[in-house]
């Protein structure tokens, strides 16, 4: 026979069993039904989508910042190739320009030479002698091209044939030039129109004027600034009639017999390239 205790456990024992077989249900109806499957499946791959894209936005970023970096070393790279062009471009332009002008010069110096009815030899400055004490520069021309001392050099600046100086040594290739603004240069030099005669010094410097001295006082009142000077050819070493300087500073004293003035120097010494080495008696 059962007790009353047992009776009373049996229902508690079915409703678990209900609820047992309810879960089953509920489980297999969500496993086998379609539509939950379907909304399972979109939850996950949206899930999925999200991390994905997550992911794509991170790698793409990163892959853009190399990227970047990569083109900007690349256009550091041809920034420093196209400035190097350039610079090699602009020495190339300078080059040209430079040799364009030296062509000019030269056909200038070589017209200039052509239209020479004596005899003469062109030469090229290629130093000039540091000492302040004995003013001189060199040239590329010597004894094996005929240079002497004692040689009168002229130069060809601005349409005008002018004084530079005087043969001091002559050497094999080379020969050194005594320039009259030198302390040392005497020339015996008149004016060109009222044939007044002096004698024009140097100073000892390339920037300061050249000195007429001895000039007869008769003459102050026929000489006017702008008067040109030229070499008398006295003394055997400046042939006559060669420029030297235009009459710039008149000075004059009670006390002196002569007058002196001061010359502008018909040649730019400072801009001089070329010069003509010809001898006293071969000019006319």
């Amino acid at each position: 026979m059962r007790t009353d205790k047992q009776e009373g456990k049996r229902p508690r024992r079915e409703h678990y069993v209900f609820i047992g077989l309810c879960f089953i249900s509920f489980f297999c109806l969500l496993f086998s039904t379609r539509s939950f499957v379907v909304d399972f499946r979109d939850a996950g791959f949206s899930a999925f989508s999200g991390i994905r894209s997550g992911a794509s936005v991170v790698f793409s970023f990163f892959g853009r910042t190399v990227n970047a970096v990569k083109e900007l070393a690349r256009l550091r790279r041809d920034y420093a190739e196209l400035a190097e062009k350039m610079e090699r471009y602009e020495i190339f332009e300078r080059t040209t320009a430079e040799i364009r002008q030296e062509n000019f010069r030269l056909k200038e110096q070589l017209d200039f030479s052509r239209s020479l009815q004596y005899k003469h030899t062109a030469a090229e400055i290629t130093g000039r002698d540091p000492d302040n004490l004995y003013q001189a520069f060199s040239v590329n021309k010597g004894t094996k091209h005929g240079i002497e001392t004692n040689m009168c050099v002229t130069a060809y600046q601005n349409g005008t044939e002018a004084l530079v100086g005087t043969v001091v040594q002559a050497g094999l290739f080379e020969s050194l030039i005594m320039p009259v603004y030198s302390n040392k240069a005497y020339v015996s030099a008149r004016f060109a129109q009222s044939r007044y005669e002096g004698l024009v010094e140097g100073q000892g410097a390339i920037d300061l004027p050249l000195r007429m001295r001895l000039i007869t006082k008769r003459a102050r009142d026929e000489i006017q600034e702008g008067d040109l000077v030229i070499t008398s050819g006295l003394g055997g070493v400046y042939p006559a009639g060669i420029a030297i300087g235009r009459a710039n500073n008149l000075y004059f004293e009670e006390g002196l017999t002569s007058l002196e003035i001061e010359l502008a120097p018909s040649i730019d010494f400072s801009r001089l390239e070329y010069v003509f080495i010809v001898a006293s008696q071969e000019r006319p």
